[in-house]
């Protein structure tokens, strides 16, 4: 018997707001808590808070990979919701659930294997280079034990986003993070881990949220068996979401390798910058997640009107928010770095990236939105070539700031300029409307 759902209706700011809610809480759990995470760390000095800027940056692509996933998984099943089966498209949920558990358990293995060459060539020749590959290195080892469980959390994010299931990733998400970070203060200072205990809270979060996910997809009474067939479609779609995320690791980590060149205040700064950016980045795409879900909905259902008047207003929706934490991050120059350290080696290099973080924020607003409308349109070609010619402009850039000694301020102009790039093929493409294609398969 094949399980049903509604067929959308008109889309109102009521329904964008419904969905991109509950997603923002959930999209800010896990920055806000690498935030405390970082606040923690920092106040063990430079050289800790500068490890753990590598070691986050491996293994954020571990959360870029299950992003990949949940992207995905989220198109395909808001399609088949769109289309009034909602049957299909949690089995499709259970599908992206066996690929993010096999990419886990791969990239744990991966990392095991090659965790101090990794940790040792993004930490480059600087001062303190050695120290800061040898701490990383070890809060690595640990950390990357929890990539399975990252990866299927994020798939069941997607599938349950597809089909407008939002408050119960919104409550899993929120408890595994709040264990977090209480667990961290505790384990890095009253019991005396240090940076291990870092590691140590994030695995803990990460398999809880894990399991609770493989709780969820098990109570819908669908197969839970793999299907070949579904598989080998699934990664056919992920294939360009994973170039276009291998695309964002190597630009990303390339700006921490870079920064670490210049030595630990500024890596350190460049973290905390990062991670602000990140944080700010996660609650954006709250509007992208909307996005995703109404779009592929839309289409599902046959109406392409309806999806470029969804996309037009979801785009406006990502400005304004945009704007708003342009605002708000101008303002915090004046107390957030202090939350992250004492060091003022490492506030006069923050106050060198501000000005280029806050004015990259409007620009962002309005990518990550439209991100999230040709992602749950299907679009994912596109997206692969985009960011592939993005990060092309991106990376001289990057690494001419290293030869020119031009510090955080080239480092943090290139991510400028990789945004605009951005932008400029989206706003092209979305003019086109070659993305508003409808049907149950993309």
């Amino acid at each position: 018997m094949t399980a049903t759902a509604p067929v959308p209706g008109p889309v109102t700011l009521r329904r964008i707001f419904a969905l991109a809610i509950p997603a923002l809480v959930v999209l800010a759990a896990e920055p806000v808590y690498v935030l405390v995470d970082t606040a923690v760390v920092g106040h063990l000095g430079r050289v800790p808070l500068a490890a753990l800027a590598i070691g986050g940056g491996v293994m954020s692509a571990a959360a870029f990979l299950g992003n990949v996933l949940a992207y995905g998984g989220t198109g395909r099943a808001a399609r088949h919701y769109g289309a009034g089966d909602r049957g299909a498209a949690v089995a499709a949920g259970v599908q992206s659930t066996w690929l993010a558990l096999a990419a886990g358990v791969l990239l744990a293995a991966f990392v095991q294997l090659f965790a101090g060459p990794i940790t040792r060539a993004l930490a480059g020749n600087g001062p303190d280079s050695g120290q800061i590959a040898a701490e990383s290195e070890t809060w690595l080892r640990v950390a990357i034990l929890g990539a399975p469980f990252i990866l299927v959390a994020l798939a069941g994010q997607g599938w349950m986003r597809g089909i407008q299931e939002t408050r119960k990733p919104m409550y899993i998400v929120l408890a595994a993070n709040l264990l977090s970070a209480v667990m961290v203060p505790l384990l890095v200072y009253p019991a005396g881990l240090g940076l291990v205990g870092s590691a140590i809270a994030n695995v803990a979060a990460q398999a809880v949220s894990g399991l609770f996910f493989l709780r969820a997809i098990a109570a819908e009474k669908v197969s839970l068996r793999p299907d070949l067939d579904a598989l080998r479609g699934q990664l056919a779609t992920s294939r360009d979401l994973i170039v276009r995320g291998l695309a964002f690791q190597v630009c990303f980590l390339s700006a921490a390798s870079v920064a670490a060149r210049f030595g630990a205040a500024s890596l350190a700064a460049h973290q905390i910058g990062l991670q602000l950016w990140m944080f700010c980045a996660f609650a954006l795409d709250a509007v992208a997640i909307a996005a995703q879900a109404l779009i592929g909905a839309d289409l599902g259902a046959g109406d392409a009107d309806r999806a470029r008047a969804t996309a037009r207003r979801v785009g406006w929706m990502g400005v304004v928010s945009g704007g708003f934490l342009a605002v708000v991050i101008g303002v915090g120059v004046l107390f957030l770095p202090g939350l992250f350290t004492s060091d003022p080696a490492v506030h006069e290099q923050a106050y060198v990236l501000w000005p280029w973080f806050v004015a990259m924020m409007p620009v962002a607003g309005l990518v990550f939105a439209l991100d999230g409308v040709f992602i749950g349109a299907g679009d994912v070609a596109f997206l692969r070539n985009m960011i592939v010619a993005a990060a092309a402009g991106f990376l001289p850039l990057i690494w001419l700031a290293h030869i020119l000694d031009l510090g955080l301020t080239g480092i943090w102009v290139g991510l400028v300029v990789f945004m605009v790039i951005r932008l400029t093929a989206l706003l092209l493409r979305l003019r086109g409307g070659r993305w508003a294609v409808t049907g149950t398969a993309a």
